[in-house]
């Protein structure tokens, strides 16, 4: 239910949660992304139609047209570097594979990401088992290019057949279970998280508390770490206070044991902390998406995850169009620490937040306008802002837009009301 309501783009600002035998009852307190009431009748159906759907377990994705695979997905987890995200987008468009969707995600040296590449001979999945081959040997020697003998990096290449896993949340899962990026060094919190675990002894749980800077997403990010590490949330209470966020689980193992060990509380301390930080991490984030809408804004965010600079994108499709944005950066000595990139239709719209290549947000001006002017030789439009977690300096006008584009999807999600089935990549 979290991961639907996250879905939707719906700020979580309070929860309670109270599951005991067969029964549960949930409380979410929900706001749009400019904080306002929700009071439209036909979004509020369409978020129980949604919250119905996927409580009885019907809802699929489908990712075949016509028989054949519409993409292949590219799992990679390795250690992190300036230019990485465009070394790899390079081999992509060498090998002719078309991104069509892909996420990406650094945490302190580590990086994570799901790419959707679509085969320029089919427009579909990669087919022929050579290429398949070809594609992972090649990627391979990219991200071993630097890592160390304790971090073996990974290259995974699947053809989906039935709905594919929710791509954040398997994000945390590659850098939690298979990269353990939560094991980096010295563990420490850079965000002033601090999370505690006791046991409830005369009620049988484990209570876990979790103080962090508040955000969107956050409910997410919490809840599906401790599904994935196998624990089960019988009660919760959620708030904030300020820019401070509060969180108290009563959680028991899936066997229905407590935690009884100094090494489960620990692990289970690091992972949240780790699932906390990761999107707000001090290097930044980037969110590219292709929309079949046409307004007359290039791109607005509703919300950001990090402070720092980010640069809005917005391109014609074609194939190769990722590994020359991104070759851009490189060239001007911009870092890109997370991604995320969709395509829909002809247009492609992405935002990126990015460092200096030392990780600093003090990006050079210059740099900005030479990024600008190289994007407009593939006819890319690039508008930049810079951003704080901490402060909202919007003006007048910003909200205005911000306003509008809020209004022109709302107004796109009531007309999908009558046909609910999602696409996602």
């Amino acid at each position: 239910m979290v991961q639907v309501l996250t879905d939707l783009d719906l700020v979580i600002s309070k929860s309670y949660i109270c599951s005991d035998g067969r029964w549960f009852m949930n409380v979410f307190h929900v706001n749009d992304q400019l904080g306002n009431k929700i009071t439209d009748k036909n979004l509020i159906h369409y978020i129980q139609q949604s919250i119905c759907t996927s409580r009885r377990g019907k809802t699929q994705v489908k990712t075949r047209t016509g028989g054949k695979e519409k993409h292949t997905t590219l799992e990679m987890t390795t250690i992190d570097r300036p230019g990485l995200l465009s070394e790899i987008s390079a081999v992509l468009a060498e090998l002719q594979c078309h991104v069509s969707a892909a996420v990406a995600w650094t945490h302190k040296t580590r990086a994570a990401c799901i790419i959707q590449v679509e085969d320029d001979a089919n427009h579909g999945s990669i087919m022929d088992p050579k290429k398949v081959d070809r594609v992972q040997a090649q990627l391979m020697t990219v991200v071993n290019a630097h890592h160390i003998n304790h971090h073996q990096p990974n290259v995974r290449i699947t053809c989906l057949t039935t709905g594919p896993t929710h791509t954040e949340r398997r994000l945390h899962q590659l850098m939690m279970m298979a990269d353990k990026d939560y094991e980096e060094g010295t563990f420490s919190s850079t965000h002033e998280t601090s999370v505690t675990v006791e046991n409830c002894r005369e009620k049988g749980y484990s209570v876990l508390n979790v103080t962090c800077p508040d955000r969107p997403k956050l409910l997410f990010d919490t809840v599906c770490t401790l599904t994935d590490m196998q624990y089960v949330v019988f009660h919760a209470t959620v708030c904030s206070k300020g820019s401070v966020a509060f969180q108290e689980y009563y959680i028991r193992q899936n066997d229905g044991q407590t935690l009884t060990s100094e090494t489960q509380r620990q692990a289970i301390t690091r992972c949240i902390t780790a699932a906390v930080e990761r999107r707000v991490s001090h290097v930044n984030s980037i969110y590219i998406q292709n929309l079949s809408m046409t307004y007359t804004y290039n791109l607005y965010l509703l919300y950001v995850y990090a402070q720092g600079l980010r640069l809005d994108v917005r391109s014609r499709n074609r194939s190769g169009l990722l590994s020359d944005v991104t070759r851009v950066f490189r060239e001007n000595g911009l870092s890109i620490a997370r991604a995320e990139i969709r395509i829909h239709g002809e247009n492609a719209f992405g935002s990126f937040h990015v460092t200096d290549a030392a990780g600093g947000h003090n990006v050079d001006p210059v740099m900005i306008g030479s990024v600008k002017k190289e994007m407009e030789k593939f006819n890319g439009v690039v508008v930049a802002s810079n951003v704080s977690s901490s402060s909202n300096t919007n003006t007048d006008e910003d909200q205005t837009r911000s306003s509008s584009l809020a209004t022109l999807l709302w107004s796109q999600l009531e007309k999908l009301s009558s046909k609910f089935q999602t696409r996602k990549l």
